[in-house]
């Protein structure tokens, strides 16, 4: 297989066929000018001869200039594919590195959710109320998926914790007012005591002296 069968850019396979013209011209202007000579060893070469070998030789001149046109314009060409592909390569090679970092992101993220799954949450260790008795007060969350329910359920367990703590915070408030009045009641039967006391040792007068009287 020939080169020219490797080459499909039609300004490249111009080139090619340009230079085998030249090539095929600049033959027969080699073999004319050796007919020529060989044909007049001894004289001077016919005019006729001359007028073809000049002929010729303008022809060549033109494919080789042809050629050189061809030539340069197909170097442009390939300094300009290079510096495309030279962009191109640098695009691949910029799209390479974020596919490696969108990789790598991929396999941390894979990573932190593997931990996250297998982390014991402390809402696993939350002493909540069975799944069937939660539905059978929430019916409305009987087609609520497992994370939905699990929040139904965590907030149906903060609600009650918070309505106990407020009945606590009360019944504290009522044990320290029953307290207080226990209290002053206590204060006020010592009071009453003491007043007795009083009392008493204020009536020992009174009291002999209706002694001596009886």
């Amino acid at each position: 297989m020939t080169i020219d069968a490797h080459i499909t850019d039609p300004s490249l396979a111009s080139v090619i066929e340009t230079s085998r013209a030249a090539r095929e011209q600049a033959q027969t202007l080699v073999d004319l000018i050796a007919q020529a000579t060989a044909a007049n060893t001894t004289g001077p070469i016919p005019a006729d001869a001359l007028t073809e070998i000049s002929k010729q030789q303008k022809l060549l001149n033109t494919n080789l200039a042809h050629l050189r046109g061809l030539h340069r314009a197909a170097h442009f060409r390939a300094r300009e594919t290079k510096s495309q592909t030279a962009e191109a390569r640098h695009e691949v090679d910029v799209l390479h590195l974020q596919l490696q970092n969108l990789y790598y992101e991929q396999r941390h993220l894979e990573g932190e959710i593997a931990a996250c799954e297998g982390f014991d949450h402390t809402y696993q260790l939350l002493p909540l109320v069975p799944v069937e008795d939660f539905l059978a007060q929430h019916p409305e969350h009987a087609d609520a998926d497992e994370n939905e329910l699990m929040v139904a359920r965590i907030g149906h367990e903060r609600a009650e914790r918070e309505a106990l703590e407020q009945q606590r915070l009360e019944l504290q408030k009522r044990k320290q007012k029953l307290i207080a009045e226990n209290k002053k009641r206590r204060d006020d039967l010592a009071n009453l005591d003491k007043d007795l006391e009083k009392f008493i040792d204020a009536a020992k007068p009174i009291q002999q002296m209706f002694e001596k009287v009886v």
